[in-house]
């Protein structure tokens, strides 16, 4: 059995275009895992292994690898940067001990940094910070670490330092053991000389060194209290403070350099040994009942408990379904047969593999700690407890956010549409963010995404992987409905026709919700005018009625419902007659009650040149947006603002337009808010109008 002190389950995850991609690679170089390095804008890296990923320059979906570093196993994860993917770095997120947030040095934090940020908080993830490209021209070191306190609120402790700036940059100085490293001009990473700090540093290097120094006594009285008597404590001892602090997220240890250029790779790989938690030293997972509540007991991490792991990752390539899964606890060997929680049925573990992006080593057992893949799991899905039959429990499930978009796609021959059905389930099965429906007046299928990129991909893999040719219809919002007035009502639901009949009568407030609060129901019924039995069915008769509004048919959001009296027969009432009776009631009193229509609202984050920031705000406000900041930089201004989905449908298009091919954007949904009137009616109108044409 391996030494679970020397593991580090680590993910690398940044807004697009930061460099994760060719951070890992530079990783896997040093470490000896591969030979030659690939480039991703050659289309050659080795975690880009799809051939839209080589195309487009981007990652889509996490990859996994493992490689060694001075004696640590490093369990790596390269997540996708585009916010269309979110969900591949929310899912590895969840099961990594540690991170390295990768920062563009002239472009900074960036809107999906600030996202997955976010995501590593709730995940209470320890991370290192890389402040990588800082051979670009407008890239800032500086600027970037004071960045990352205002916009992510988050504590950076320097840990190295720029030597030259953009394309003088040449290499770094470690900071804790005051020591310059510089890199030669051959591209080589193992072609470095340690060299005297430069002059015009040594007062920098100083005032960074006390810094660092007095965060990091911080974590431990005794040290600092013979800090403060004048006693300089020793580098171990103040690895052993930053290890601390970094584990309990007092702060972020911060290097920088460039990976394209093979500079500063080193010392983040040395940091991942010596600050990342080991999968011991993380707060465990809790373990939760079949409704997701914790039980209060938590999965141990150690290869004495009983074996328990989360399948966090489903993939489909040309030797089978391959079921990512990490290990929290006990071991598991080839042959072995365990209980998928969710389902409750056993699984036989046939092949298990180590995965080295699409390359693959076989494994005959796997221990705490691992991330490995297992081939051929029948009913696995994403989120799914496995753990041994004697000791069934229930990991923590991942909840994954709702699509906003949706396209309807019909294809070309009747021999496609086979294909299509097998197609989209195992695709369903890899990315719990993409979802598909029938529409049931039409025939057509649509699929639901995060991003007009995110279902372009799709339709792509459909055509590339599958085979499958489709017509593609244009996309569509998905918008809501909700109500904006009180109405107080009455509904009876009467039916007679020989024997027992049905009969149930309810008096109820319908009334707008907080923001975000979906359907809340409660009964404030006294003296038994209608009997306690029959609640739950009045409330699911009015649940069942929210999946479809009065004005166009989408989902309603934000509505309470009162029950404040009633009446029953002793005979004729039932827990169906009620129900009806809910249902009856919502399509009566919803239309009183000024029903609305909601629009998806998306933040959007525009990079734009100087020159062109008049146009670019003066085309959002036509696209009804709300300009919320400006934030000028070296190399031009971000502009962040809200906008309705709707507006903003083949927006890069005429942002290149606008600048001359050099603006960027991404946009991530924000919230729901009501329409303005006129784009109501029209919304309306061409639903009715699409249903009349069917």
């Amino acid at each position: 059995m391996s030494d679970l002190s020397l593991y580090r389950n680590i993910g690398i995850f940044a807004h697009v275009d930061a460099g994760k991609t060719t951070t890992t690679e530079r990783i896997l170089k040093l470490t000896g895992k591969i030979h030659k390095t690939g480039e991703v804008h050659d289309g050659a890296a080795t975690t880009d292994f799809m051939e839209q990923e080589a195309e487009r320059g981007i990652t889509i979906q996490s990859a996994a690898t493992t490689c060694f570093w001075k004696d640590h196993r490093l369990n790596i994860i390269d997540t996708p940067g585009h916010v269309d993917f979110t969900v591949e770095v929310y899912r590895s997120l969840k099961v990594l001990d540690g991170g390295i947030g990768v920062f563009c040095g002239s472009g900074g934090v960036e809107p999906q940094s600030e996202t997955n940020w976010r995501y590593a908080n709730e995940s209470g993830v320890s991370r290192l910070i890389f402040v990588n490209k800082l051979d670009r021209v407008g890239a800032d070191f500086y600027r970037v670490v004071d960045q990352v306190k205002k916009v992510l609120a988050a504590n950076p402790l320097i840990m190295t330092l720029p030597i030259g700036r953009e394309d003088q940059f040449s290499g770094v100085v470690d900071v804790l053991e005051k020591k310059a490293y510089v890199w030669d001009d051959t591209g080589l990473p193992e072609n470095y000389e340690e060299v005297e700090i430069p002059a015009d540093m040594v007062d920098d290097v100083e005032k960074y060194h006390e810094q660092l120094v007095e965060t990091a006594v911080e974590q431990d009285d005794d040290l600092m209290m013979a800090y403060m008597d004048g006693e300089e404590p020793s580098i171990e001892d103040l690895k052993r403070c930053i290890r601390k602090g970094t584990i309990n997220l007092d702060f972020f240890p911060t290097f920088c350099g460039s990976a394209f250029k093979n500079k500063g790779i080193q010392l983040v790989l040395n940091a991942v040994n010596d600050y990342l938690p080991s999968p011991t030293e993380v707060k465990p997972q809790p373990l939760t009942d079949e409704e997701g509540n914790e039980t209060g007991e938590v999965a141990t991490v150690s290869v004495d408990e009983p074996f328990r792991a989360l399948a966090f990752k489903i993939m489909d390539d040309r030797f089978g379904a391959l079921t990512f899964v990490r290990v929290y606890s006990g071991k598991l060997n080839k042959g072995e047969t365990i209980l998928n929680a969710a389902t409750g049925k056993t699984e036989r573990i046939g092949r298990m593999v180590e995965m080295h992006a699409n390359d693959r080593t076989e494994l005959s057992s796997a221990q705490a700690g691992d991330i490995l893949a297992i081939v051929g799991m029948k009913n696995v899905q994403t989120g799914h407890t496995l753990c041994d039959q004697k000791n069934p429990c229930t990991l923590e499930p991942m909840v994954f956010p709702d699509p906003v978009i949706s396209i309807a796609v019909t294809p070309k021959d009747k021999g496609a549409s086979e294909k299509l059905g097998n197609a989209l389930g195992k695709m369903i099965a890899e990315d719990p963010s993409f979802q598909v429906e029938t529409d049931e007046d039409s025939g057509e299928t649509i699929l639901k995404g995060m991003g007009e990129l995110h279902l372009d991909v799709k339709v792509d893999i459909l055509k590339r992987t599958f085979g499958v040719e489709l017509e593609v219809g244009q996309p569509q919002v998905a918008y809501r409905e909700t109500i904006t007035q009180e109405v107080e009502d009455s509904y009876t639901h009467k039916k007679q026709s020989g024997g027992s009949g049905q009969f149930g009568k309810i008096d109820y407030r319908i009334k707008p919700g907080e923001t975000g609060s979906g359907f809340t129901f409660s009964s404030t019924v006294v003296g038994g005018n209608v009997p306690k039995e029959f609640w739950p069915a009045i409330e699911s008769g009015f649940k069942k009625m929210m999946a479809e509004g009065v004005l166009a048919g989408f989902p309603v959001l934000d509505v309470e419902i009162e029950l404040y009296d009633g009446a029953f027969h002793a005979v004729d009432s039932s827990a169906v007659a009620f129900e009806i009776a809910a249902r009856g009631a919502f399509r009566q009193s919803i239309p009183k009650a000024g029903p609305q229509l909601l629009e998806p609202v998306m933040k959007v984050d525009v990079f734009s040149p100087e020159d062109n920031v008049g146009d670019v705000i003066g085309d959002l406000n036509r696209r009804r947006g709300m300009i919320k900041d400006q934030e000028p930089n070296a190399t031009g201004v971000r502009i962040k603002a809200d906008v309705p989905l709707s507006e903003m449908f083949g927006y890069i298009g005429h942002l290149r337009t606008i600048t001359s091919g050099r603006g960027q954007f991404s946009m991530e949904f924000s919230h729901y808010a009501p329409c303005p009137n006129n784009v109501a009616e029209e919304v309306i109108e061409a639903v009715k109008a699409r249903k009349a044409a069917q």
